[in-house]
């Protein structure tokens, strides 16, 4: 008998087939799964609050997999590593490399398992391209400019201007994953471990600097060629509008992949077509604060002058254990989350729009037949895992920020401070300065040591 479990969730699209295969789980096993779905800002502080209380009526909790370093940080996280030793069917090995690596572990110890795995890439219309002579961007100068020249055109056929970029820029949502797009190729060229948003060794930030300026102008200027209402729009809304078959360009996470199949995108079916990464000629010399031109000395993972590094923005949704409950709900807990992540069920979620779930099993991506028996065209499939495998066998494929008060340096200081500049209250300068009084607030509020072992920890480079 599998003990009564509850779960927390994001909202009812994520929550939706977690539920699902939850019947699924209890049909199987005679066990009870309860998911429980709160708004995206309540879910980190409710399992924090429930797990380090000792309130604990909360066993399995389904998160950003970032979170995880912060909730490690307090014992709060079981260790899965005796659990998979002894699973014969979730095959830890056919989880793509970063996910296994920096999505699921904290520390060198399996604390996550994912459901999801998220970074962004740039999306554009093969038609319109093709129909303007354009090439898909490499760089993001270059976005801007296939941008320019397809703004303003009818790409849907109903006789209204349409859009040579879409992106969510509003306030308060989730605007500030997309500037780390911008800025992540400009910043870091190391790899992985180098990070993008602070100097590792003192936590002393790595913002006020004309990389990340370059960042804000670029983002700021895909304004002139988006919506009017641009900035007051979420992601639901712009996923709207691109489905709707108004935007040439648009920067997403994996999901328009699969969305376009969706009945009401019948306009846009086959078209959108992926960039893994667009990247930067220019980089930024961190000694001097100033941009450099790409070279292999100072950038050796680029290609043909060109830095590249995907961000892996919000990290994909993970579920984790209360350290605190009983063994035999943990024993339950672990099951269900296996269960989820076995390729049985996940190389099926990954390919239904509506779950909200991206691919992170190489299982996923070696194959076109998944996505073709989907209902997705041959030539889609393969330009779609090809930009997915571009992205995620990347060396310098950029971490989203994992560290405890990560929600506070991005989601509150970073896109307060962009929402502020894009809206013209303040200078490009003014903003970065901003950022970087906020960001020391917020490490010496935690303490610089402890952020320094946890950087360490979140970008593999510590114990």
């Amino acid at each position: 008998m599998i003990e009564r479990l509850a779960a927390r969730q994001l909202e009812r699209r994520f929550a939706g087939r977690l539920a699902e295969r939850g019947k699924e789980f209890e049909a199987a096993t005679g066990g009870k799964i309860v998911v429980t779905e709160v708004p995206f800002a309540e879910i980190f502080p409710k399992i924090q609050n429930d797990w380090s209380t000792g309130t604990n009526s909360i066993d399995v909790g389904v998160f950003a997999a970032g979170w995880g370093v912060e909730l490690d940080a307090a014992g709060l996280l079981e260790d899965m590593d005796p659990y998979v030793a002894k699973d014969t069917k979730i095959d830890m090995a056919d989880i793509a490399p970063y996910f296994r690596e920096f999505g699921q572990k904290v520390g060198g110890k399996t604390k996550l398992l994912m459901v999801d795995g998220d970074f962004q890439m740039v999306y554009y219309r093969k038609d319109v391209l093709e129909k303007a002579g354009l090439q898909p961007p490499k760089t993001w100068e270059e976005y801007l400019d296939v941008a320019s020249k397809i703004h303003g055109q009818d790409m849907n056929g109903d006789g209204q201007a349409d859009y040579g970029s879409c992106i969510f820029k509003k306030r308060n949502a989730q605007s500030y994953f997309a500037i780390q797009t911008f800025a992540a190729p400009i910043v870091q060229t190391q790899g992985t471990a180098q990070g993008f948003h602070f100097d590792n060794a003192t936590m002393k930030p790595i913002v006020n600097n004309d990389g990340w300026k370059k960042a804000f102008e670029l983002y700021k200027e895909t304004g002139k060629y988006g919506p009017p209402e641009e900035l007051n729009m979420d992601i639901g809304d712009t996923r709207a509008i691109f489905k709707a078959g108004r935007c040439g360009l648009l920067v997403e996470w994996g999901d328009p992949g699969t969305l376009q199949l969706d009945p009401d995108a019948a306009a846009v079916k086959g078209m959108i077509f992926a960039v893994g990464a667009v990247g930067s000629k220019e980089v930024l010399d961190r000694a001097t604060g100033k941009l450099v031109p790409v070279t292999k000395e100072n950038a050796p993972h680029s290609v043909d002058g060109i830095n590249y590094a995907p961000f892996a923005a919000f990290g994909g949704w993970a579920g984790a254990i209360n350290a605190k409950a009983d063994q035999k709900k943990k024993d339950a807990a672990y099951a269900f989350l296996s269960y989820m992540n076995q390729a049985a069920q996940s190389n099926v979620d990954v390919t239904i729009g509506a779950t909200g779930y991206n691919p992170y099993r190489n299982s996923q991506l070696q194959s076109t037949d998944l996505w073709v028996k989907a209902g997705m065209p041959a030539d889609l499939a393969e330009n779609y895992l090809g930009a997915i495998n571009g992205a995620l066998n990347n060396a310098n494929m950029a971490s989203d920020m994992k560290i405890p008060g990560a929600q506070k340096y991005t989601g509150v200081i970073l896109d307060t401070e962009l929402a502020r500049y894009l809206a013209g209250e303040i200078t490009v300068e003014e903003a970065l300065k901003n950022i970087e009084a906020g960001w020391e607030e917020v490490t010496e509020d935690f303490g610089r040591d402890e952020q320094i072992k946890a950087q360490g920890l979140a970008l593999g480079t510590g114990q």
